[in-house]
């Protein structure tokens, strides 16, 4: 990953990262999911990244929208 994208959210659910990515996208951000769960267990992390010029705009899409 390069190195302007950070990290926005972090959650071991995968559903629940996959709906920050898509509301982020919904409103014209790109979030691009790195999973780090291991596939057979479901233990780990899944983690939403954006671009950091977007990181104060992301953040309060999140809040604004409880996720």
């Amino acid at each position: 990953m390069e190195e302007d994208w950070v990290k926005i959210y972090t959650s071991s659910d995968f559903f629940k990262s996959e709906m920050v990515r898509q509301v982020l996208i919904d409103h014209q951000i790109e979030a691009v999911i790195m999973n780090k769960q291991m596939s057979a267990y479901g233990i780990g992390e899944v983690e939403v990244y954006i671009h950091h010029d977007h990181f104060q705009e992301a953040l309060e899409i999140i809040i604004k929208n409880e996720l």
